[in-house]
């Protein structure tokens, strides 16, 4: 019986063995008889074309952001309204700067309005403080005059520059704020 299993173990290997023998040799005989037949057709590569460089001249163009064009764009003379935008701010810039213009104009609310006397006075707040304000005097970051006050707003008038970089005029109100409830 031990001889018998031998022989049964030997005819198994043998088996196996002859399943790993290598079956491609057909399929490598052909791969190299269809590589052999086709050759790849290339089209040949157009020569390039010559390249000319162009000269970059900046100088005979208008710098898009020069004062010129922007001023040539809103209608203007670059140099007459410079004069007058200048004569705008060089008083504002000789006197004194009030406490109130160190804040921005949108960090001061209006609190409350008073009458004292004929005499017209806002509370503003800033920074958790309360201010009084009359007519004339100045707040904000941009030259910002009280031109009047009511119960419901305070009128300014800022001083700030356009787009061209000179100084103008415009108004600005700051609203009674509504305690929130």
């Amino acid at each position: 019986m031990h001889t018998l299993s031998k022989w049964i173990g030997a005819a198994l290997a043998v088996s196996l063995l002859a399943g790993c023998s290598d079956e491609g040799d057909d399929l490598q005989q052909w791969m190299q008889q269809e590589q052999a037949s086709t050759r790849p057709s290339v089209k040949p590569i157009s020569a390039p074309k010559e390249f000319v460089p162009q000269g970059y001249l900046a100088s005979a163009t208008l710098d898009p952001f020069s004062k010129e064009r922007l001023a040539a764009l809103l209608g203007g003379s670059p140099s007459a309204p410079a004069t007058i935008s200048d004569a705008l701010v060089a008083p504002e810039r000789a006197r004194r700067k009030e406490q109130l213009e160190s804040f921005p104009l949108d960090t001061i609310s209006m609190v409350g309005f008073l009458k004292k006397g004929a005499q017209d006075v806002a509370l503003v707040k800033a920074d958790s403080l309360i201010y009084q304000v009359s007519k004339g005097m100045y707040m904000g970051q941009n030259y910002g005059k009280i031109k009047s006050i009511s119960d419901s707003a305070i009128t300014l008038r800022e001083i700030v520059q356009d787009g061209v970089g000179e100084w103008i005029e415009r108004d600005a109100v700051l609203e009674l704020q509504e305690a929130k409830k």
